[in-house]
């Protein structure tokens, strides 16, 4: 039998969101490394988390957070240059990364052919996690976002990306959109916490679908259910009140 534990935090602004967000990730951190010696995160981008990578930064949050023991992944990746504006790791890198003791990078390399660089990954994930074929990395955390549409990662409505139960790794091209790397959702439900994270009038409309397990999914970040893992949907008060 597997289990989805949800736990919705509602939070004046944005500042309380990172704070939150911040408790979340430094208890997971150190059950992680207790249990297991590592701790794996992956990360997203857009603009939600900077306050949060913000203030990991800080020397509170910094020395909360076993940098030694901890893995830094990727969620996903816009098919950028790792210098430009738009890439997620440019931003982790620029705002948290530089100014704490990480060591353990592996970033999406976006600059790739889109294909290879998904396969790489993938292949990555797969010695490092040391699985066998047909199994999933099992992250401790994964931090998402959510769009105004109801996607995450960089997984889209409507997108045949949502349907494999096979690869770690996909290169998909949203209409209108950069071309992008992403985690799979096995990958994703695979996971002991995932933390979404939400903020703005604009996301109100999209929350009482998302947030309603009990419904056949019909958004991708309403197809988030951890496997008896966690699932931390922190948002503020006007994605809450719109």
């Amino acid at each position: 039998m597997t289990t989805t534990h949800l736990s919705l935090y509602v939070t004046a602004d944005e500042n309380a969101m990172a704070e939150e967000a911040a408790g979340i990730i430094a208890a997971q951190c150190a059950e992680a490394i207790a249990k297991r010696g590592l701790f794996n995160i992956a990360l997203s981008g857009g603009k939600t988390p900077v306050p949060l990578f913000s203030l990991l930064a800080q020397p509170k949050w910094a020395k909360a957070i076993n940098w030694s023991k901890t893995v830094v992944y990727w969620a996903d990746e816009r098919c950028v240059s790792r210098e430009s504006e738009e890439s997620n790791y440019r931003l982790a890198r620029a705002e948290m990364l530089s100014h704490v003791e990480a060591t353990r990078l592996y970033r999406m390399k976006g600059e790739d052919i889109p294909e290879n660089a998904a396969k790489a990954y993938a292949t990555l994930l797969g010695d490092h996690f040391c699985l066998i074929p047909g199994e999933f990395p099992r992250f401790d955390c994964i931090l998402l976002g959510v769009g105004t549409d109801g996607r995450t990662a960089s997984l889209y409505p409507g997108d045949p990306a949502l349907m494999d139960e096979e690869h770690l790794v996909l290169d998909v091209y949203p209409k209108g959109k950069t071309s992008r790397l992403t985690l799979t959702l096995p990958v994703l439900n695979n996971a002991r916490c995932c933390i979404v994270l939400a903020s703005g009038k604009a996301k109100n409309h999209i929350l009482s679908t998302a947030l309603n397990l009990m419904a056949a999914p019909v958004l991708p970040a309403q197809m988030v259910r951890p496997h008896n893992g966690k699932l931390c949907w922190i948002i503020d008060n006007n994605a809450y009140q719109g």
